[in-house]
């Protein structure tokens, strides 16, 4: 994936799970999508979601939260602690790997018109994606929260939206926007006096003279007083710098800092910061981090340029296998015939290794580089399919239990259930696509490889034929559960194309066994 982006929603619900659970539902519905987490507060009703992907799917998987979040929220029922103007209250887009700003403010643009047209929601644009000066502050435009803006939107042409209609309807107006990494921070006091979380903020957020890329508010937070804060530039205002601000401030008024708590995410940076500030490492090099050693490994700048690696890149194979044993539904056996595939994927990779740069091989190097890439890749694709198949079924499961009490939602309901199956049915179809590649390369390896490594070719090859039968079999059985199969007609017919190839490459394999494996 060249260009990665980061989408960080906040949603204006978290005492009802349910819902949440329905928007989260519509994000993993989205293809190259992956959920990073998901942070509710009760206190605040609010609950932030974050995921990550290509440009193409995050601005899809924002719309449909959005979409999701208008049909089952009412602004006029809500009450909660923080601030809020929309149901799906602010929707910022930021940069990671191989994207720019400016590619999230077009992100903005797009989404905030489509968000505008088709749901009739009023955006506005804020952050770098402002189109004045004065809204490119997230406070500017929640002045007065959903019922001070919905007094004026009709006769204020200050508060026009960017988009969509100049009125609020039950779903309020959504902000969307384009900015850096920011690390939502909240302090909690030893007191339960709400005016000292407001002084204290007063006196740390920006606009009234405190620290710069800080804001701000006091707020009372099941009984303890909050300074709750936005921190947008983590580097210009470390994390440090501002909790000692605030334990200074809060000693004025004879109280302590009970605890400290993110919502959401942070950058590793800003903590290794944090840590360094604290321990006073003032010859501290980030490279003497264990960690950051280990991902600078060959097989972590492979999956650099993918969405940050995912569990099971990074956890040892045991890890998985106890997750596998685990009675939970996933993982399953969709997982296991992505790792099935990746495992395949790795030894072709290593015969190819194994054979490059022999003098005895020197007609087939150029051969096994190719195929060396072009198994890294599968490996790496397979890898990320064990995760995204546990992701795809866990989709399902949340649509069964979608509302059916009236007509209309039974029909919502039945439609996510169908969408849902297909999209758990793709994902082993796309494995056993890429079984196939990876028994076509086995093959090769057997066939021209070190011969000194044909046994590994072969179990390669056997990986990859297991892969491809145990995804077969969750392709069928996803597509036998709908009531009218031939939504998934296509589907079966690649597979059938694709098992008939993998005969085919049987007989092939059997005869190089003979010929150079003397079996």
């Amino acid at each position: 994936m060249s260009q990665l982006i980061e989408c960080i929603p906040n949603f204006s619900e978290a005492r009802r799970p349910e819902i949440i659970d329905q928007i989260v539902a519509a994000i993993q519905s989205v293809g190259e999508v992956k959920l990073l987490d998901r942070s509710s507060d009760l206190d605040h009703n609010r609950t932030v979601l974050t995921f990550a992907g290509s440009i193409v799917g995050v601005e899809e998987a924002a719309f449909q939260a959005i979409k999701t979040a208008a049909e089952l929220i009412d602004l006029e029922v809500h009450t909660g602690a923080h601030p809020r103007i929309g149901a799906t209250d602010v929707v910022p887009f930021v940069p990671l790997s191989g994207a720019t700003m400016d590619d999230c403010i077009a992100i903005a643009k797009r989404l905030g018109q489509r968000v505008g047209s088709e749901l009739s929601i009023p955006v506005y644009l804020y952050e770098a994606a402002a189109t004045r000066p004065e809204r490119s502050n997230l406070e500017n435009i929640r002045r007065g929260q959903y019922e001070g803006l919905k007094a004026e939107v009709e006769t204020n042409t200050e508060r026009k939206p960017d988009f969509g209609p100049a009125k609020l309807l039950k779903a309020g107006a959504t902000v969307i926007g384009a900015r850096n990494p920011l690390v939502a921070f909240n302090v909690y006091l030893t007191t339960d006096d709400v005016d000292i979380a407001k002084k204290i903020a007063k006196a740390v957020r920006q606009s009234s003279g405190g620290l710069r890329y800080v804001k701000g508010l006091g707020l009372l937070v099941d009984g303890r007083a909050q300074v709750s804060m936005n921190l947008t530039n983590f580097r210009e205002t470390p994390i440090a710098r501002v909790v000692e601000f605030i334990r200074r401030e809060a000693q004025r008024y004879g109280v302590g800092i009970h605890h400290s708590e993110l919502v959401g995410l942070i950058p590793q940076e800003a903590l290794v910061d944090a840590a360094v500030w604290y321990t006073q490492l003032d010859q501290f090099d980030k490279e003497q981090i264990l960690e950051s050693r280990l991902y600078q490994s060959p097989v972590s700048n492979l999956q650099s340029s993918n969405i940050s690696a995912s569990s099971s890149d990074l956890q040892p194979a045991a890890s998985f296998i106890e997750q596998l044993a685990a009675p939970t539904p996933t993982p399953g056996g969709g997982s296991a015939a992505a790792y099935a595939g990746a495992m395949a994927a790795a030894l072709v990779a290593m015969v190819a290794g194994l054979t490059i740069g022999k003098k005895k091989y020197a007609e087939v190097e150029a051969e096994m580089q190719a195929i060396r890439v072009v198994a890294e890749n599968l490996r790496m694709e397979l890898t990320h399919a064990v995760d995204d198949d546990a992701a795809s079924f866990e989709v399902l499961m949340a649509t069964f239990k979608l509302p059916k009490e009236t007509e209309e939602q039974k029909s919502k309901r039945g439609a996510a259930i169908i969408q849902a199956t297909l999209n758990a049915a793709h994902i082993p179809l796309h494995v056993s696509e890429a079984a196939v590649k990876v028994m076509e390369l086995a093959l090769k390896c057997a066939r021209h490889g070190n011969v000194n490594a044909i046994s590994d070719a072969m179990s390669g090859f056997a990986m990859a034929r297991a892969a491809l039968t145990a995804a077969g079999y969750n392709v069928k059985i996803n597509i036998n559960t709908l009531e009218d199969k031939s939504a998934g007609g296509k589907m079966l017919k690649e597979l059938a194309k694709l098992e008939k190839e993998a005969e085919g490459l049987e007989a092939e394999i059997r005869k190089v066994m003979k010929e150079r494996g003397g079996i």
